[in-house]
């Protein structure tokens, strides 16, 4: 059997947009209208931009979703609101911690005024241990890396340096590659 890399697959750094951990809301939402991937040709949105310090290292990521959750600071007042969407809590459950937290109760434009005034670093979101990967390791150990956490990317690293990102995105196309050739 091939033994693939994860250099193989990732994306270099120098491919996503960085912003700082001081900017500001507006900046990380600007920053993420911009970031645009072309791939075969075709583009499309990424979902993150890199959040690095003010030395430069990558500290956290910020996502489309981020930015939704950080129109409503309410959800930090809730205990690992983050991963609890992974546990299929039913419909009743939900509008009860909606309303229990009186959640979006202004109107959107009160909201994004009131969150324009925020730090990235205040609602980044801040990698763990378990999303990084060496560019040497093998894609079978990323890979099981991905699904366990559940991660859309790990961040590749080279002597404990960022250097890039291994994107799920990318590994299910070089699936779906594998296997259109299959088909032939």
């Amino acid at each position: 059997m091939e033994k693939v890399i994860v250099k193989d697959m990732m994306v270099p750094l120098t491919g996503f947009v960085t912003v700082s951990e001081d900017d500001s809301f507006f900046d990380a939402v600007q920053a993420l209208k911009k970031a645009v991937d072309v791939h075969g040709g075709i583009k499309s949105q990424r979902r993150a931009i890199l959040v690095s310090d003010k030395d430069g290292k990558v500290v956290g990521k910020v996502s489309q979703l981020d930015i939704i959750r950080a129109l409503e600071p309410k959800y930090d007042q809730m205990d690992s609101s983050r991963s609890m969407s992974r546990f299929g809590f039913n419909a009743k459950f939900i509008s009860t911690m909606f309303e229990q937290f009186n959640l979006w109760n202004k109107p959107l434009d009160e909201i994004c005024r009131k969150a324009s005034r925020i730090k990235i670093k205040q609602f980044m979101y801040t990698l763990t241990e378990g999303e990084y990967v060496d560019q040497d390791d093998s894609l079978n150990k990323a890979v099981h890396k991905l699904v366990i956490g559940s991660h859309q990317s790990l961040l590749v690293t080279k002597e404990k340096e960022i250097v890039g990102i291994l994107r799920l995105k990318d590994l299910f196309e070089e699936v779906c590659d594998r296997l259109d050739a299959c088909e032939l």
